[in-house]
């Protein structure tokens, strides 16, 4: 068997080096503090889906690809989690430091003046007191249910029999978890727990306080809604309920808990020791992300990205006239998204457009896209909406989009029965002079104008016949009984993509035999797989050069002598994240380019709706073979992956390469 990498221990190596962006030398320290926020976020949701389906697995006797069994992979990721976050504590206070020095203070309660305090005690009986709920902990109350990553204050108590009693207050999540004080920078703050612990005397004041200190609970959300189910979009709405009850995998206490009550707590909540972890500094990371005063550009942070209008739009009245001349492309986000909102826009104010079909996975929360849709569908156009409604942790914002869909009388499926759908297709149908004639937007990323500023990701523009067929074959198998169809352009999953890749690879296998031009360059979020795994180390060993940029997850390992040191795998990040899939093969010296919304992942294969689609026209196929070289030299914010499973950072050399920035500065001169 083949050497693999554990997928759970590939991930937390790429959150460590989200991580190392938050430490590197240099950066700006709210730069940082994102990036922080980031690991926090990514480690919080890991738990919640990976190792609640880890632990639902202890004692299986089943091993993963890599060998491990599922006792092992626990026992190491739990291991590593441990670290990680002391890590974090570490990052933040080295940040918090930077941030004082620069007027941005996080204060103790000790710490206020005489006018804060007034203003912090104001704050409190008129702001705090009237939300907050103690809940008291005895024979006749039970210990009460607790959100799933809520932040809570536990309190300990003495009775004049000397008994302990316990008491649990939420930290409202309806006010700021950084409360800002008044001061000339107008940037210091309180962080909402401190104030809720020093004014505890206020609300616990029928028994002395001999201890307090947060914690945190975090919740098993690997539950999948049963599709058999009669109505899916009520076995949704159950299934997202049954979510928020899930067991507790981990528990997060603030440093010095006092252990007696957080023995109690980890008693009531009926959870292991190993998933206890004390953490130094604030608990719940993430909400340094929303700190209003703290998003304004300076000394502090780099000024906010203003997309560039695409030279491919350059001088545009007409979209659909500009897509007849030729396919378009856009490269967000350093090229505007609101090309493809004008696109749908123009769809639906078109009174020659017939028809608009979507696919809809994540959007945002004021979609220029969806309004665009109801517009269309109120104007009596033939609206079709696939509103995949199984999205992880977007499932309850897409039933309310797609609710707000059907008042607006368009045609929403939600989904289809074992599949996620999780294509990126719009389908315009317009009558001409000449007759019907179809428009095509297909996407690596989603129609989400929101992450479409800080996810990299690559649309294509086209009203080629065939293509136009295929997207129009292939909602018809979406939404109808029709079989699936032969495609002319598209490659499909679930079905084909596996032995699309399989197929694409052996080529290369057999054009370097017969000493023809051969090359593999693909880029892709994740790379699971075993199959294609193995594949490339047989391509490997054949003597192809493989190039693979990999931003999560990877499974394989490069650089073992006869079997893959022909492969290279680079890692990188920066300001965006990496979220386009380019698959690029030499193909004998006639190079062929595809986009694609999916990852070399067993669930992308055979589990979901993707699509991977060829670039025909020769200046976008420059384009993007252009584009890939320029992140492959990337040396500013690189990886490389070695065959010791360690990522390490790509060495700058004498000359910095920034691959974003740079196509930042491309997309500019671009529109000039």
């Amino acid at each position: 068997m083949n050497p693999l990498i554990n997928r759970e221990l590939s991930w937390l190596a790429f959150n460590e080096r989200v991580l190392a962006e938050a430490e590197r030398a240099g950066a700006l320290p709210l730069e940082k503090l994102d990036f922080l926020a980031i690991t926090a976020s990514n480690l919080d949701e890991f738990f919640m889906v990976r190792v609640a389906y880890l632990f639902d697995r202890r004692g299986s006797p089943a091993f993963d690809d890599s060998g491990l069994s599922f006792d092992e992979q626990l026992g190491r990721v739990l291991a590593y989690s441990g670290e990680f976050q002391k890590r974090q504590a570490e990052c933040l206070f080295e940040i918090l430091g930077e941030l004082r020095q620069k007027g941005v203070c996080f204060l103790k309660f000790e710490e206020l003046d005489t006018l804060q305090s007034a203003y912090v005690r104001k704050y409190f009986e008129d702001e705090v007191l009237p939300v907050i709920t103690p809940l008291a902990i005895d024979k006749s109350r039970p210990f009460p249910f607790l959100a799933n990553i809520s932040l809570n204050v536990g309190v300990q108590l003495r009775t004049e029999s000397s008994e302990s009693v316990y008491s649990v207050i939420q930290v409202p999540s309806i006010l700021p978890r950084f409360v800002p004080l008044p001061s000339e920078s107008g940037r210091h703050f309180l962080p909402l727990e401190a104030l809720i612990i020093h004014f505890l005397p206020v609300i616990c004041n029928l028994h002395e306080i001999v201890g307090t200190g947060c914690f945190r609970i975090t919740r098993s959300a690997d539950y999948d809604a049963d599709e058999d189910a009669d109505n899916l979009l009520e076995e949704m709405k159950r299934t997202l309920k049954k979510r928020r009850r899930g067991r507790p995998v981990r528990l997060e206490l603030s440093a010095g808990f006092a252990p007696e009550m957080s023995e109690f707590i980890r008693k009531m909540l009926n959870i292991g020791k190993r998933f206890v972890f004390e953490i130094p500094g604030f608990l719940d990371l993430s909400a340094l992300m929303k700190i209003p005063a703290l998003k304004a550009p300076g000394t502090l942070r780099l000024a906010p990205i203003v997309p560039t209008p695409a030279a491919d739009f350059a001088g545009c009245e007409d979209i659909f006239g500009f897509i007849r001349e030729r396919d378009r492309m856009l490269h967000h986000p350093y090229e505007s998204f609101e090309h493809v909102v004008d696109f749908i826009m123009a769809a639906a104010n078109d009174p020659n457009v017939l028809a608009i079909k979507q696919t809809l996975y994540r959007v945002s929360g004021r979609s220029k896209v969806i309004s665009a849709l109801e517009t269309a569908a109120e104007s009596g156009k033939q609206v079709t909406v696939l509103v995949e409604v199984k999205a992880r942790f977007d499932e309850e914002n897409n039933i309310r989009w797609a609710s707000r869909l059907e008042r607006a009388g368009c045609h929403v499926i939600y989904g289809l029965t074992g599949l996620k759908t999780h294509c990126k297709v719009t389908l315009v149908v317009r009558r001409e002079e000449d007759g019907i004639r179809r428009y095509l937007h297909l996407s690596t990323g989603n129609y989400n104008d929101v992450t479409a500023r800080v996810y990299t990701d690559i649309g294509v523009f086209t009203c080629r016949p065939a293509f136009c067929a295929d997207a129009s074959a292939l909602f018809n198998h979406l939404t109808g009984y029709s079989v699936p169809p032969a495609y002319n352009k598209f490659i499909v999953a679930p079905g084909h993509l596996r032995d699309f890749f399989l197929d694409r690879i052996q080529r290369e296998i057999d054009n370097t035999k017969d000493g023809l031009p051969c090359g593999i360059y693909l880029k892709t979020n994740s790379l699971l797989d075993a199959q294609i795994i193995n594949k490339l180390y047989e391509a490997s060993q054949s003597g192809v050069r493989i190039k693979l940029l990999v931003r999560g997850i990877c499974s394989l390992l490069p650089g073992i002598p006869e079997m893959s040191e022909n492969l290279v795998v680079r890692s990188f990040g920066g300001r965006f994240l990496e979220h386009s899939r380019i698959f690029s093969f030499e193909n004998a010296g006639e190079p062929v380019v595809y986009l694609s919304s999916a990852d070399l992942m067993p669930r992308n294969l055979d589990r979901r709706v993707e699509v991977v689609f060829p670039i025909e026209d020769p200046e976008l196929k420059n384009r993007l073979r252009d584009a890939f070289d320029l992140m492959w030299s990337d040396n500013v914010c690189a990886w490389e992956l070695g065959s010791d499973s360690v990522y390490r950072r790509v060495e700058t050399g004498d000359t910095a390469v920034n691959s974003q920035s740079e196509l930042l500065h491309t997309a500019a001169l671009r529109d000039k």
